[in-house]
């Protein structure tokens, strides 16, 4: 039987992880085969290689973002060297994931690879750009583009693809928090580079309208902080919880002024949204140049995924199989 090397985490006595070699698996009905070329390393990854509750099953490989060729395959949508690219669903929590050198799939998990998009670019963006995209496809449906937007988390995979589609659509009034010193150096163009502490001090229900659009990475209680001071008829788009997961407010932003905190949901997202997202990245692929993008080797995920745990990783980053 053919082998591969896997990045494996099991709990038994203990929560751990491991690299080691483990046989290569076999699509069943519907599957195919993927020889993994490029995954990505986003936080919910992070967080799979700790006792955190991302994964139930063991052993399981984590990864929630792969992209590759078709080596095998029991569905009729592929055939032997179609290169295809997958993010959410089970992978990488439910199901096994990209950080391994080959893996079966469902199906229709797999998207084919656009003939403008290199497997390396599509796990650049992976999770973190579609759910950006997603973000940014809500804010863009009630703000103007003269309108002052907020970006939290702004140095992470999510905010700073946000920024950056948000700027490229004509967005000028755009104002970023993060606790990074470098943050104003990644984004010479923001009106603001604020520290999340401004906010975290205040108490009112209602607050100073400041922006009529939030894309909010973090959670917790810096969103709750927030809200307040989002513009009648206003909008929130949630997608993160790295604050923390409760969300201790009051019901007046929203039955005084109007606001919708939107929740998005990348891991089970629509075909038709899922691909509405893709080709807004697609179409602005360019801006994969003016983020931090950094590449690294499977044996290095250990130590990578410890700093976005600890809130110290900038940008994205891929993983080369």
């Amino acid at each position: 039987m053919s082998k591969m090397q896997a990045l494996r985490v099991n709990r038994q006595e203990k929560y751990e992880w491991e690299i080691k070699e483990i046989p290569r698996p076999t699509p069943a009905d519907g599957e195919v085969l993927v020889k993994i070329a490029y995954s990505g390393l986003n936080y919910k990854d992070a967080l799979a290689l700790t006792d955190a509750g991302v994964i139930r099953s063991f052993p399981r490989t984590p990864g929630i973002d792969l992209a590759g060729v078709v080596v095998e395959s029991k569905n009729p949508d592929f055939t032997p060297g179609d290169q295809v690219y997958g993010t959410g669903f089970g992978i990488g929590v439910s199901w096994d994931g990209g950080f391994s050198e080959y893996q079966t799939l469902p199906g229709k998990w797999l998207l084919p690879l656009p003939e403008n998009l290199a497997p390396w670019e599509a796990m650049a963006f992976g999770t973190a750009g579609l759910t950006a995209a997603l973000c940014v496809a809500a804010i863009t449906q009630k703000v103007q583009l003269d309108e002052p937007v907020l970006i939290t988390g702004a140095t992470g995979g999510v905010g700073s693809m946000a920024y950056h589609l948000l700027s490229k659509l004509g967005y000028r009034d755009l104002t970023i928090l993060s606790r990074k010193e470098n943050a104003p150096s990644l984004f010479p163009k923001a009106k603001d580079v604020l520290n999340p502490e401004v906010f975290l001090i205040e108490e009112k229900p209602l607050n100073s309208q400041l922006f009529a659009g939030i894309v909010d990475t973090v959670g917790g209680d810096l969103l709750a902080k927030l809200l307040p001071h989002v513009h009648y008829g206003g909008i929130v788009a949630a997608c993160g919880n790295a604050g923390g997961i409760k969300l201790n407010t009051t019901v007046l932003p929203f039955i005084l002024r109007g606001i919708t905190l939107a929740g998005i949901d990348s891991v089970n997202a629509t075909s038709q949204d899922r691909q509405k997202a893709w080709n807004l990245l697609i179409e602005h692929k360019d801006l994969l140049q003016e983020i931090v993008l950094q590449e690294i080797s499977l044996p290095d995920v250990p130590t990578v995924a410890a700093s976005l745990r600890a809130g110290t990783h900038t940008g994205r980053t891929i993983v080369k199989l």
